[in-house]
């Protein structure tokens, strides 16, 4: 921001000392008005998905400006580039920063995961400010990065989890970090998805890139491989090269809530177990390229401060917690897609997705319990405000709040990805000499977050970096 305003007001000066033009009044063009000074100029990568989300909030009816777009797939771009026709339109990111730096103050990046953190990085680095989709990045390594960058750069950041700007999310952290369920050691979390193919073989054959797509900028980052219908345009969450699967999907949904009312940090240990594929009559495969069907990951969190220490438990792929003894028979059990379940010494607290209708267990103690007002001011409109609250804290400059920083989405989105670690090293193979086929991963693995390193099993750490394609770097 500081840039444009220095150029904005060299416009501005040089355009009353040539004309004698004066500035008039925002009052005298009428109220509402908002003079093009005062919005935000945002590119959008990635013009689609849910970009068609991000993209509208933030521009605000007009409040705002969508200065410039881009995607490497014509065919989610229609609708982004018919509603601002105005707005330059480049398939790689890389051209756009270059051509419009001097024409934008902010970037919201909703591309597949693997491209987050390099399109982020090079935004900061040009002192923009920047809104990322969920999860922040594809692996733990590119998360500390960013998290580094945002305070190097000093620019405004913004993680696509909206929930951590809902109500409920406020509401859950008051509640027991007030003591409602005394020392609180354990949290179940659980998603339906994937809802997409998972834990299935690498496809094959021959298939004709869409002339839309530029596959070789689409596939940026991550190993080259033939193009295929079946990574496009939402399935590529399912593959390991591209997504992060269920956790990466909804993890920083769920585990954000748990995350900020346990005040967690990075976790000392993780284990797993996964769903098992069989292509025939008790003939087991370990499809590495694509996630499992379903998992469960234990991960473990040392003591803080006051709290004791914790353990989240993350099941995915339609598997569920134990139902608790204190619900009733004829009660739901979470949502649709979900549920959180907090057990303390004092009780539990159910919750949906984004700690939506949070209720102590048994649901009865809701009326006989005096619940205690929200200490964390609520964002105005809530979960629909997330993009919004952004945006304000951009003009305001670094410093001002928005609820998922990269500050705080860095080390969340670092413990999201620790359970994909462990699903990694869960199916890691090595052979013996007779070409006997061993998973030694399958153990519990320690954690040291400081380092960003699994003490007891080198061959893990392999997946907290991966090597880039071609010339894309990370480097601060």
């Amino acid at each position: 921001m500081n840039n444009n305003s220095s150029r904005r007001n060299f416009i501005k000066n040089s355009a009353l000392t040539a004309a004698g033009f004066y500035i008039v009044p925002r009052h005298v063009l009428g109220r509402g008005f908002i003079a093009p000074s005062d919005k935000l100029n945002i590119a959008g990568i990635g013009a689609g998905g849910k970009a068609e989300v991000n993209l509208p909030y933030a521009w605000n009816n007009g409040a705002e400006n969508i200065a410039s777009l881009c995607d490497v797939d014509d065919r989610m771009a229609v609708k982004a580039r018919a509603k601002w026709p105005d707005a330059p339109y480049y398939k790689d990111y890389r051209t756009l920063l270059d051509k419009q730096h001097k024409n934008i103050d902010a970037v919201i990046i909703t591309t597949p995961d693997h491209m987050h953190a390099p399109i982020a990085l090079a935004a900061m680095q040009l002192g923009k400010h920047v809104y990322c989709e969920k999860p922040l990045t594809h692996d733990i390594y590119e998360a500390r990065i960013l998290t580094k960058a945002a305070a190097k750069y000093k620019v405004v950041t913004q993680m696509g989890n909206q929930g951590s700007s809902g109500d409920d999310t406020r509401k859950v952290e008051t509640w027991i970090q007030q003591g409602l369920l005394g020392d609180v050691h354990t949290v179940h979390v659980w998603t339906n998805r994937p809802t997409w193919p998972q834990g299935i073989p690498t496809p094959t054959g021959k298939f004709d890139i869409p002339k839309e797509v530029d596959w070789d900028l689409w596939l940026g980052t991550a190993p080259y491989r033939n193009y295929h219908p079946i990574y496009l345009p939402a399935i590529w969450r399912g593959w390991t090269d591209f997504g992060t699967g269920s956790l990466g999907d909804m993890g920083c949904h769920f585990i954000d809530v748990p995350y900020r009312a346990l005040n967690l940090g990075y976790p000392v240990a993780v284990s797993c177990s996964v769903g098992s594929v069989f292509s025939g009559f008790f003939k087991e495969e370990v499809y590495t390229d694509s996630y499992p069907p379903s998992s469960v990951t234990y991960i473990k969190f040392p003591a803080r401060k006051a709290m004791g220490p914790v353990e989240l438990v993350w099941y995915d792929g339609g598997i569920k917690p134990r139902r608790p003894d204190e619900l009733l028979p004829d009660e739901p059990m979470g949502e649709w897609d979900g549920g959180i379940i907090f057990e303390g010494t004092k009780g539990k607290l159910m919750a949906g997705l984004f700690g939506r209708n949070p209720t102590l267990l048994p649901s009865k103690r809701m009326k006989e319990t005096t619940l205690p007002i929200s200490k964390y001011p609520f964002v105005e409109h809530g979960i629909e405000g997330h993009q919004t609250q952004w945006v304000n804290a951009c003009k305001k400059g670094y410093g001002a709040y928005t609820s998922s920083s990269f500050d705080k989405s860095g080390p969340l989105t670092e413990t999201v990805l620790m359970g994909n670690l462990a699903v990694k090293s869960y199916n890691y193979q090595e052979k013996n000499e007779k070409g006997d086929i061993s998973y030694p991963g399958r153990k519990q693995l320690l954690w040291d977050g400081e380092n960003q390193r699994i003490t007891n099993f080198e061959p893990a750490n392999q997946f907290v970096k991966r090597e880039y394609r071609g010339s894309y770097k990370l480097s601060i």
